[in-house]
């Protein structure tokens, strides 16, 4: 069986995705762990519990919308992985500048939230740390989009199988550890 971008069979998607998802299943058990083991901080701090959904939602996306777009050139053969490469410089720019005006704003709602229905944090701290583990998730989902690309592509799989599963995963993981160490580190 033949495997390699052109291969767009079930049972080649099915064979290389099931034991990929199963381990990436595994890994989401990390990120409830780690919410587990710092339930006091975010019970100390519930407007904090509206960022983490958000957070780790948007981290995913920012990774998948890179995935894809990597994905898509390399397909049409204009992908370069030079660090000179212009077009990838500007889709790395195009999702820092998205996730600080994104995080920026989910700082701002999540604040108008708690003072709604919560025991309110300060403005300036819930936006530092929004904003700080927005952009450190930013550039976790942009290197973990380009290496997901480039491995793909090296073992002769489709990265469109591939890396939205994988970078949406592992963002999940690393949005929970970021959040919660600026949470730590700004408290």
């Amino acid at each position: 069986m033949a495997t390699g971008l052109g291969t767009w069979r079930t049972r080649t998607i099915v064979a290389t995705m099931f034991p990929l998802l199963v381990v990436l299943s595994m890994l989401e058990m990390g990120s409830g762990y780690i919410l587990e083991t710092l339930e006091a901080t975010y019970l100390d701090n519930p407007t904090l519990l509206i960022l983490v959904p958000v957070m780790i939602g948007m981290g995913g996306n920012l990774g998948a919308i890179l995935s894809s777009r990597l994905s898509t050139r390399l397909h049409l053969g204009t992908l370069s992985f030079d660090p000179r490469d212009e077009l990838l410089l500007a889709n790395i720019a195009a999702i820092l500048l998205l996730a600080a005006t994104v995080f920026t704003a989910l700082g701002f709602a999540a604040w108008i939230v708690g003072v709604t229905i919560a025991k309110p944090m300060a403005l300036v701290d819930l936006l530092l740390i929004s904003i700080i583990s927005g952009l450190l998730l930013a550039v976790l989902a942009i290197i973990l989009s380009i290496s997901a690309t480039y491995v793909s592509y090296r073992q002769g799989l489709d990265p469109d199988d591939t890396t939205i599963p994988v970078v949406t995963n592992v963002c999940d993981i690393l949005g929970v550890i970021v959040l919660s160490a600026v949470a730590i580190l700004v408290l």
